[in-house]
């Protein structure tokens, strides 16, 4: 009997293991509900995988029709060091039209679970192999790189599977693969399948998520042989989506020390998918979940200041990540102290006591406390009073049928400015009215923006939350308004301003 772990959890079985990574997100993932893909967003996509190292790349179907292969191709020409694969069913024109496309290799799928070759496809075993000994042939003379899936792998009888992955092999497929193409599977029969495979050829696992064990079933199948792992960034993709590459590349590098892809590019990779896709993260997703590495518990913040290890299994600079100390109605004395001092303010005991209390009173409130929330905190209870430097006096904003335009009146340090700009709606239109009338001081970056709350009715009002940096500065703000444009725009001013507020410099206009 194979053991998954040795004696050892979590130690040596995969010591010195080469395993690879195929991306499917841009076939498999793009099959979930409401995702669609543009041939350059593919690109875009296409070329940060290349850059984070994962070896292959499935671009598409190309038997989707002519705009997936015009995709397909806008792929295989960019030069990438990963091969690039379409993914073929097992017909003879599917393999022709991924040629077509210039592609390095294809992603064969044939029946493999009674229930595909009989009811789906109307076949037989026998038949299903000599076809698919027949398709491997024909791709490999074409000079193709050949990976043979039989789908529902999982649920078929493993004899045959076994005898099918078998032929294929001989036949000269580079490399086989059983899908559990439903997430059906437990990891024991994971175990048991691909304790048989990997002494057939090189194995690829190919898992989806619909009980929760994609990132189990694929770890079980790297422990029994296989060496390749398809995955989606995110997990995206059909029902439950599949294994998330992302959450498997790091489970491999910190649990058994194998490297597989540059691990530092992970969160922009997530950042990137989820922009393109429109599936936003789960704040509580693995790895690049915004809370991921974010504390706000003052137990958990006060042991994460003494020793960066005590409540995270890896640091977050190993994906790309930085930590972050939030603060809210959990927070403490050591995480508020430090968030102060991020912003150069330095507090006594009894004044520490008071701003906690004030910042637990808001996170009562089921508010998140910002960074210009905290600053407001200790300047009221030091009884300083701050100068704005930027201040938003006046704002108009116009959409219609037309170019959507807009014009700002600030005050920038006593002086009044007037400035207006154009963009792609009201809220776009306003921004580059007032970066036109602050210069060079706008040169802050937004890194992100979250509407966060809307009340119902039809006095709705709006919440905005920004986060903005400017060198190593940083500062979140949120603004509530009744118009998500206005809301929009005082958050980000207000979020200039406390950048700006510890500036020496005036801040000029632009000639």
């Amino acid at each position: 009997m194979r053991t998954l772990f040795g004696d050892h959890p979590a130690t040596a079985p995969l010591d010195g293991r080469d395993v690879q990574f195929l991306d499917t997100t841009l076939r498999d993932g793009e099959q979930a509900p409401g995702i669609s893909l543009t041939p350059d967003e593919k690109a875009e996509i296409a070329l940060a995988l290349d850059e984070a190292d994962v070896e292959f790349v499935e671009a598409g179907s190309a038997c989707t029709g002519p705009g997936e292969r015009e995709t397909i191709a806008r792929v295989t020409d960019l030069g990438l060091d990963a091969r690039v694969t379409s993914f073929a069913r097992g017909v003879e024109n599917d393999v022709d039209l991924a040629l077509d496309c210039g592609v390095d290799g294809i992603n064969l799928v044939v029946p493999a679970s009674d229930r595909h070759v009989e009811d789906k496809v109307d076949s037989t075993r026998e038949a299903v192999v000599a076809e698919t000994v027949e398709l491997v042939e024909y791709a490999k003379e074409h000079g193709l790189w050949v990976e043979v899936l039989g789908e529902d792998g999982s649920r078929a009888d493993l004899e045959f599977l076994t005898e099918l992955m078998g032929a294929a092999v001989d036949a000269g497929a580079d490399r086989i693969c059983a899908p559990d193409t439903v997430g059906h599977a437990t990891p024991d029969r994971m175990l048991e399948i691909y304790a048989e495979l990997s002494d057939l050829g090189p194995t690829s696992m190919h898992t989806h998520d619909d009980l929760g064990l994609a990132v189990m079933n694929a770890l079980v199948g790297v422990a029994a042989g296989a060496d390749l792992v398809h995955g989606t960034i995110n997990g995206i993709g059909e029902r439950a989506g599949n294994v998330a590459l992302e959450e498997v590349a790091i489970a491999l590098d910190h649990g058994y020390g194998v490297e597989t892809l540059d691990t530092e590019m992970l969160y922009d990779l997530g950042q990137l998918v989820a922009s393109k896709t429109g599936v936003p993260l789960a704040p509580n997703k693995a790895v690049v979940g915004e809370n991921a590495f974010t504390h706000e518990s003052g137990i958990h913040t006060d042991g994460t200041l003494k020793d960066d290890a005590m409540y995270e299994p890896y640091p977050p600079e190993k994906v790309g990540r930085t930590r972050r100390l939030v603060l809210g109605k959990h927070a403490g004395r050591a995480g508020v102290r430090a968030a102060l001092a991020e912003h150069d303010i330095e507090v006594d005991a009894d004044d520490l006591g008071d701003v906690v209390e004030r910042v637990k009173r808001l996170g009562d409130r089921g508010k998140r406390v910002t960074d210009a929330d905290l600053l407001t905190f200790a300047e009221e209870v030091q009884g300083r009073e701050r100068e704005r430097r930027v201040e938003l006096l006046d704002l108009t904003a116009a959409s219609g049928s037309g170019t959507p335009t807009a014009s700002v009146r600030l005050q920038v340090d006593g002086e009044e400015r007037v400035a207006s700009g154009t963009g792609s709606g009201p809220v776009d239109a306003a921004i580059a009215a007032v970066k036109s009338a602050l210069g060079s001081a706008s040169n802050a970056q937004l890194d992100s923006y979250h509407v966060d709350a809307i009340t119902g009715g039809t006095d709705a009002v709006v919440t905005v939350e920004v986060e903005m940096s400017r060198g190593d500065r940083s500062v979140t703000v949120a603004a509530s308004d009744s118009d998500i444009t206005t809301a929009s725009v005082r958050a980000m001013v207000d979020s200039l301003d406390r950048l700006l507020a510890d500036a020496d410099t005036p801040v000029l206009a632009d000639d």
